[in-house]
């Protein structure tokens, strides 16, 4: 299982992207590893790649999946990530191309990727988006990649769900019907920080499975989150500023790693091994 703090590399805009600040592929390439060897040396747990650039995203779903060379791009970079940092690896395809993720991941021995929809069915700003757990799954399978986790988001920022849903419902479906390995809680946008009385029901829903904050974690509210949480995903926070579009900054992420060492929930495994100790 993933624990502790897991840090973004955003791909910038690259070919083929509306942005009038898309770089080429070498630049992206780049920018990328320069941030995961950033990220790193700050002393980061994990990370994650994704192709935050490439706004506005596609669906990613059965009609309308990530063009080859994003994919490419994503797989290239995770690649040249995993050798340079020896770190635990994911990659999320935005904006739900968990089939594409999935094949990123098996074909390179990753460790996680995460899917916003991976349950239910969601408006968002790509219209309707709807979860394909039962292709993933089987994909999974099929690939023999069965050591990838599946990190899902629940009530995923961006997105309303079409049938209203309680955080309890949303949770147990994603891990009961959707077999996710781990649930991702956010904020309602990018950066923003997660209501703690929606954090603290999806954890008390999901019992002994990992919960990760998905957003909005910074210097101030972070060691207030971590104790019921398994780790979290650090984008915005790490970069200059605090402004997306800028490079990660080291002094920010070795302040939040600080912080958050030993903050963490205790995994389950040792709460029971403490519990039977203190029976004996």
């Amino acid at each position: 299982m993933i624990r502790g703090l897991i840090g973004v590399v955003h791909l910038p805009a690259m070919p083929g992207d509306p942005s009038p600040r898309a770089q080429s592929f070498t630049q992206v390439h780049a920018h990328a590893l320069r941030d995961a060897i950033v990220l790193a040396k700050g002393g980061v747990d994990a990370l994650i790649i994704e192709n935050y650039g490439s706004v506005p995203f596609v669906k990613g779903t059965s009609t309308e999946r990530l063009p080859a060379h994003q994919v490419a791009t994503l797989a290239l970079v995770a690649q040249a990530v995993r050798a340079a940092t020896s770190l635990p690896t994911g990659v999320n395809c935005l904006r739900n191309d968990a089939l594409s993720a999935m094949g990123i991941a098996a074909a390179l021995g990753l460790d996680f990727i995460r899917v916003n929809v991976h349950c239910g069915a969601y408006l968002t700003d790509q219209g309707v988006i709807e979860g394909e757990a039962h292709r993933t799954l089987r994909e999974r399978q099929a690939l023999d990649a069965t050591q990838v986790q599946i990190l899902a988001d629940v009530l995923v920022k961006h997105a309303h769900p079409l049938v209203p849903l309680t955080p309890e419902e949303a949770t147990r479906d994603t891990l009961e019907r959707g077999l996710a390995d781990g649930l991702i809680v956010t904020g309602p946008a990018t950066g923003a920080p997660v209501d703690r009385a929606l954090l603290e029901r999806v954890v008390q829903a999901a019992q002994h499975a990992p919960v990760y904050l998905g957003s909005g974690v910074n210097l101030e509210n972070a060691a207030a989150f971590a104790p019921l949480c398994d780790g979290a995903i650090v984008g915005t926070h790490f970069k200059v500023d605090g402004r997306i579009a800028a490079p990660v900054d080291l002094a920010r992420v070795r302040r939040l790693v600080k912080i958050l060492q030993g903050h963490w929930r205790e995994p389950t495994h040792r709460k029971l091994a403490r519990a039977q100790k203190s029976r004996r």
